[in-house]
C-alpha cells in the first residue's frame, strides 16, 4: 500500500470500528461499501492481522483490532490537529467543525447560532448532528458535544454552559377549566403530560424553600411522549400540565401561551440540580475552530442564559 492509500485505509478502519458499520463508513466518506471493504482488507493483509470480525448484521473488532484502533485513533486525531495548526498559522479558524447536541436543545439553541458564527468565521464548515443518545466524542469524531442533564465520569473535559431551571406550567385555558394547584400533592388531581425517554419516565420533583432536599411527587396523565416539544404543544392546546426546563419553555412563557404554577417551590427534573455542558476531548482546545466556537457559544449564552430573561 502506498502512503496515501494507507492513510485512507486507516481512516476507513477507524470509522468502521467506531460505528460498527461498513455502510456508515461508506456514507461518511462518500465511497462504495465494496471500496471500504477492499481498503480495510488490504490494510489487514499489510499488517498480517485480522482487525475485524465481519458478520451479516454487525462488525466487531478482534483483540488485535481493539489495540490497533486505540492507537490509530489517537494518531489520526493528532495528525489532523497538526495539519490544522500548520495550515491555519496565524490565519482565522478553518476546517470542518463537528458538533453534536440533543434534538430539542440543538434545534432551538445551537442551530440558530451557527449562521452568525460562520459569518464571523467564514472558513469554518460545520457538521451538526442532533441526537438524544449519548455520543462519545472520541469514538464518533465529534469536536464538541452538548449534553443536557447529569454527566457520568469521563476523561473528557466538561464545561458547564448553564444550570437547568425547571418550571411547571399549563395554559390559561386549562387552569381556568381545572383550577390551579397550590401544592405539588394536588398534581395527582390534574392531567400531567409526562416525558418518557431513553431513561424511562421523567420524575417530577419539587423543593420548598428551607427544605434540605427535593421531594418526588407522583403524577399521571393521558399523554406520554419521548418528544418533549410534542408535550409542550399539547399543553399549549390546553390538554394538561408540563414540567420542563426553561430553555424548552421560554418562548411559550414569554408569549403567555403557558403560565407558571407552584412558583413558591423549586421544580426539578431530577433529585439534584443539573446543568447543560459542552464536552470535548482535552486536545481539541488546540484547534482554533473549536476554541473559537466555544468562546462564541459561552459569550452568547452568558452567565444568565437568554432563555431565563422572560
Amino acid at each position: 500500500m502506498d502512503n496515501s492509500l494507507r492513510l485512507l485505509a486507516l481512516r476507513l478502519f477507524v470509522r468502521v470500528a467506531s460505528s460498527g458499520s461498513f455502510a456508515d463508513a461508506a456514507r461518511y466518506f462518500d465511497l462504495p461499501a465494496s471500496s471500504v471493504s477492499r481498503h480495510i482488507a488490504g490494510l489487514e493483509r499489510s499488517l498480517g492481522q485480522r482487525l475485524l470480525y465481519r458478520h451479516t448484521r454487525a462488525v466487531r473488532l478482534t483483540d488485535a483490532g481493539e489495540r490497533y484502533y486505540r492507537d490509530i485513533h489517537r494518531v489520526l486525531e493528532n495528525l489532523d490537529l497538526a495539519n490544522e495548526q500548520v495550515i491555519s498559522g496565524a490565519k482565522q479558524p478553518q476546517g470542518l467543525l463537528r458538533l453534536n447536541a440533543p434534538v430539542a436543545f440543538g434545534r432551538r439553541h445551537i442551530a440558530p447560532l451557527l449562521a452568525s458564527f460562520q459569518q464571523a468565521n467564514p472558513a469554518v464548515e460545520v457538521e451538526l448532528t442532533l441526537s438524544d443518545a449519548f455520543i462519545d466524542p472520541v469514538q464518533e469524531g465529534a469536536d464538541v458535544v452538548i449534553r443536557v442533564g447529569s454527566l457520568g465520569d469521563s476523561s473528557l473535559v466538561a464545561r458547564q454552559l448553564a444550570t437547568q431551571r425547571f418550571v411547571a406550567c399549563a395554559s390559561p385555558a386549562y387552569l381556568t377549566r381545572r383550577g390551579e394547584p397550590h401544592h405539588p400533592e394536588q398534581l395527582s388531581d390534574h392531567n400531567c403530560l409526562v416525558y418518557k425517554g431513553t431513561r424511562g419516565v421523567q420524575p417530577w420533583y419539587f423543593q420548598a424553600s428551607g427544605d434540605l432536599q427535593a421531594q418526588r411527587y407522583s403524577v399521571k396523565g393521558n399523554l406520554h411522549s419521548n418528544n418533549a416539544e410534542s408535550l409542550v404543544e399539547a399543553a399549549l392546546q390546553g390538554q394538561g400540565i408540563v414540567l420542563f426546563p426553561t430553555w424548552l419553555l421560554f418562548d411559550a412563557l414569554r408569549d403567555g401561551g403557558l403560565t407558571p404554577i407552584l412558583e413558591t417551590y423549586e421544580a426539578l427534573g431530577e433529585a439534584t440540580r443539573e446543568g447543560i455542558h459542552a464536552i470535548y476531548p482535552e486536545n481539541r482546545l488546540r484547534s482554533q475552530k473549536v476554541a473559537a466556537f466555544l468562546e462564541y457559544l459561552f459569550a452568547v449564552i452568558g452567565e444568565r442564559p437568554y432563555w431565563d430573561h422572560h
